[in-house]
């Protein structure tokens, strides 16, 4: 099995402390803020950069022992790399630019193998093309043929996509969903973008300060982070400190006034005990005024309206609660003006209980003008 694996440490000059694996087929994305450590570990994949400490796996060969002073150089490492900046050579043809890494293949072989990786990402009939002469996104496939033609067991993405506009964006990242069907090696992308790696991720590796703090599919890692610095990292609002508490012999969750029920979770934590809990937006149901809404008993907690921004046909929403926290939701810009919300209003949600995730041993780690949830 082509899996990759890395393990990666050192204090300094760039702090890593970061572990994470990828099998063939899948696309893997490292999303972080800038400083993370995302480049650094692509390049040490690459065999560009050595960590002071780890180890490095990829289809069962291993690449970087640290412990065994043992380091592939990036030539002896079969990996495809494409640079934020494609790093394609000025002076060459796009066909020429791709027959580079083709040097293994006797001479008569090269041309028609460069051909064929040029059609695979829709370029056919712009290989005499140089660099200038093509368009942003014409230069990433261009440098995504390249790539492929080296025959990788990985390829590693680093913001492939950041220098195109928005547009081109999109269509390149549809190009790479489809390309994707072709090949069946581990795919490292780094990007910042987090709707990009929702979009396109298999899994999504979330760094800080060098350190990976969670792995998991898209999914399940909007859904439940594993601790507030996770959730705020991937821009989660709705994180926030409560109690453990019992009523009637049921354990709840004391909210401010409210003691909320929870799907699961509580019953492994012990009364009066702490915890940070999330809610996912999607698990906020607004009731309108005028009639009663499916789930209105379901942790109903009344609330007034604290902002809204109209972004198009979507209306972000943030709510406060009686002892000071804000919720926030998105929702469609016409129901906005059906429920005549406005700044001030008296609301009413629902918080479903299925959606409340615990995360024990973690605080809300904000500062104090932080405590409450606002921007």
């Amino acid at each position: 099995m082509v899996k990759l694996t890395v393990e990666a440490q050192q204090a300094g000059p760039i702090p890593l402390n970061a572990e994470f694996s990828c099998l063939p087929g899948e696309l893997l994305a490292l999303v972080g803020p800038s400083g993370s450590g995302k480049t650094t570990l692509l390049r040490a994949i690459a065999g560009l950069y050595r960590p002071q400490h780890g180890r490095i796996e990829c289809a069962g060969d291993t690449w970087l022992d640290t412990q065994r002073q043992q380091s592939l150089s990036p030539q002896r490492r079969r990996v495809g790399m494409v640079f934020q900046d494609y790093a394609l050579f000025p002076h060459l043809t796009a066909l020429a630019n791709v027959q580079l890494p083709l040097r293994h293949l006797p001479t008569p072989l090269r041309r028609p193998k460069a051909e064929q990786w040029l059609e695979t990402v829709r370029l056919k009939g712009l290989e005499n093309r140089y660099p200038s002469e093509l368009s942003g996104g014409q230069r990433q496939r261009v440098a995504l043929a390249r790539a492929l033609a080296r025959d990788p067991q990985v390829l590693l993405l680093d913001e492939p996509f950041s220098a195109v506009d928005q547009v081109t964006r999109r269509r390149l990242q549809r190009e790479l969903a489809r390309l994707r069907q072709q090949i069946s090696i581990p795919i490292v992308l780094v990007t910042h973008d987090l709707e990009e790696a929702a979009a396109l991720a298999d899994q999504i590796c979330v760094l800080h300060n060098g350190n990976s703090l969670q792995q998991a599919p898209p999914e399940t890692l909007f859904r439940t982070p594993a601790s507030p610095n996770v959730a705020r990292l991937l821009d989660r609002n709705n994180v926030f400190d409560g109690q453990v508490v019992e009523v009637d012999g049921t354990r709840r969750l004391q909210w401010g006034r409210y003691a909320l029920d929870v799907a699961s979770g509580l019953e492994g934590l012990n009364v009066g005990e702490r915890v940070a809990w999330y809610l996912p937006p999607s698990d906020i149901v607004l009731h309108r005024r005028d009639r009663p809404s499916q789930g209105e008993r379901e942790n109903p907690v009344a609330a007034s309206v604290d902002e809204i921004i109209v972004l198009g046909g979507m209306t972000s929403v943030a709510l406060r609660v009686p002892h000071g926290d804000m919720l926030r939701f998105d929702i469609a810009t016409h129901a906005v003006r059906r429920n005549q919300l406005t700044p001030g209003v008296a609301v009413n949600v629902s918080l479903l209980a299925g959606g409340i995730h615990l995360m024990p041993g973690h605080g809300v780690d904000t500062a104090p003008d932080e405590k409450r949830n606002t921007p």
